[in-house]
């Protein structure tokens, strides 16, 4: 009887199986349809309400263009029915967050959407064709010889290349921008959020967010939820949709080499005077051997293992190495023999600049007086921002460097032949969230089901976002969704968005929306 019953039932179980897949997969069909017939039906509505929004200059320290923003993002949520408000630094010194709300019925969940509005600063003369702040459309890349249109020009079927010019474009405006027309693409399919949804829109994020944690804690009650989903960074270079479940974290280096109180004559003190510009080359060569191995002592101590099945998330990462070293003109890159994945679950040492002297048609035959480099060291998870920083100033000091935080005075100059000022701006830590939590899978399902390429998953995205106050405050898992191209020229001249990953973004935060 019993084997009789096992062997009825067992067609049957896979009979339902199979149908609920069906009735998933149906579902999640139509979802993306319905909202991607809204979205075709208002393009250029989307474009002009996205245009505004760019033109508002969001440098973190522009404190009065940075209040703009904000009461423009505040009216967007609101003109869309979401209970918005600014969350202040309690400080009252710095950017508000912008805060919203919906509560759908029945849900079991509550995710908190976050993105942020500020953006870094612009050197517009370096902009080809157009200014920083002033949003343009584009067939195709400039690098593709892409012409300037119109908006009210653009189709997608005839421009299917298409890339809007401006800063913020990317990083992080598109996700606002996709969260608004997803919910009105919702909204016009008669369908409802699957789950109850917080917004939070920071306008501090490429300062560090130094208020973010302040902020958190202020309105600990308020922005309780299951987990949030963090909408910033790009897609995987080939184009497949991406979800990274940790970022980096960072800390920064301001180092100033000290020489004579005045630049000096070449000719009349060459071979004399001590050379600034020289002895930093020597110091920053000190740091890294010519693979690109960090050599400060202990740069490496702490970090935290990879689990199974984060290594196993990595051997599955696309091979993209070799095109994407064609595509930046690259005949050989750092630590040869481990691909790009690989290599962004390791701390980095980055040297982002050097100023010493004149170059170009500045260039004068003198002794500069002072050399001053910028430093970013990207942590992962068990790196802890400070200490590290203390180890490269320790460094510092086993090659021969007095130490100072301040501007030195006469008589420390005089007192030490090699003398240097060492200050950071501050970092943060690094997180990663478990690749196995219902909440983890239940994202890359949404996603997966509005994708036509399988998504891939990355333990850590190599960028930072100081968002590791969120688990250590609140204990729930963080998530991360790109939507923009990878190479949209962020925290560079002239940034783009590629259209058609706006156009994703719209369908990949609905079926988001509908979790439940």
């Amino acid at each position: 009887m019993c084997t009789f019953k096992r062997t009825r039932f067992i067609p049957l179980l896979i009979t339902v199986l199979s149908l609920t897949l069906l009735k998933a997969s149906t579902a999640n069909d139509d979802l993306k349809n319905r909202v991607r017939t809204y979205r075709m039906a208002n393009e250029h509505a989307i474009f002009q309400e996205y245009f505004e929004f760019l033109s508002i200059p969001n440098v973190a320290s522009d404190r009065e263009n940075i209040r703009r923003n904000a009461a423009v993002l505040k009216m967007m949520m609101e003109k869309r029915g979401i209970n918005t408000r600014l969350l202040e630094p309690p400080s009252g010194n710095g950017a508000p967050a912008v805060y919203g709300e919906i509560k759908s019925r029945g849900a079991r969940r509550t995710i908190v959407f976050y993105a942020h509005y500020d953006g870094q600063p612009a050197d517009p003369s370096k902009w080809i064709e157009s200014k920083p702040w002033e949003p343009i459309l584009r067939t195709a890349s400039l690098e593709a010889g892409g012409e300037r249109i119109p908006i009210s020009a653009y189709e997608q079927e005839k421009y299917p290349r298409a890339r809007i010019y401006c800063r913020s474009s990317s990083d992080d405006k598109a996700p606002i921008v996709s969260m608004m027309a997803a919910l009105d693409a919702l909204r016009a399919a008669k369908l409802t959020p699957g789950v109850n949804i917080k917004f939070f829109f920071d306008g501090e994020e490429e300062a560090g967010s130094p208020n973010m944690e302040a902020i958190l804690l202020a309105h600990k009650d308020l922005l309780k939820s299951d987990g949030w989903l963090i909408f910033d960074g790009p897609v995987h270079q080939n184009g497949q949709k991406l979800i990274y479940y940790g970022v980096r974290g960072i800390i920064t280096a301001d180092i100033t080499i000290y020489g004579a109180t005045r630049d000096l004559h070449s000719g009349h003190y060459g071979n004399w005077a001590p050379n600034p510009a020289l002895m930093m080359s020597h110091l920053l060569a000190s740091m890294k051997d010519e693979d690109g191995r960090v050599l400060v002592e202990g740069f490496y101590d702490g970090v935290e293992p990879l689990g199974e099945e984060e290594r196993a998330a990595i051997a599955r990462l696309p091979e993209y190495d070799k095109t994407l070293m064609d595509e930046l003109n690259l005949s050989a890159t750092e630590n040869p023999g481990k691909q790009l994945g690989e290599l962004i679950m390791l701390p980095s040492l980055t040297i982002n600049g050097i100023s010493s002297g004149f170059v170009g048609t500045q260039a004068r035959t003198s002794i500069p007086s002072t050399a001053t480099a910028r430093i970013d060291m990207r942590l992962v998870k068990g790196n802890d921002p400070y200490r590290q920083f203390d180890r490269l100033k320790e460094h510092i000091r086993v090659q021969g460097y007095a130490i100072v935080e301040h501007e030195p005075k006469d008589e420390e100059r005089k007192q030490y032949p090699r003398l240097a000022r060492v200050t950071t701006r501050g970092g943060y830590k690094a997180f990663r969230t478990s690749m196995s939590l219902p909440l983890s899978r239940d994202v890359f399902e949404a996603i997966q089901q509005v994708s036509d390429r399988p998504v891939v998953e990355a333990p850590t995205l190599g960028g930072s976002v100081p968002l590791s106050f969120i688990p250590d405050i609140f204990g729930v898992p963080v998530i991360g969704v790109p939507i923009v191209n990878h190479d949209n020229n962020q925290h560079s001249e002239n940034e783009n968005l590629r259209v058609q990953n706006l156009w994703d973004g719209i369908e990949i935060v609905a079926a988001l929306m509908r979790l439940r």
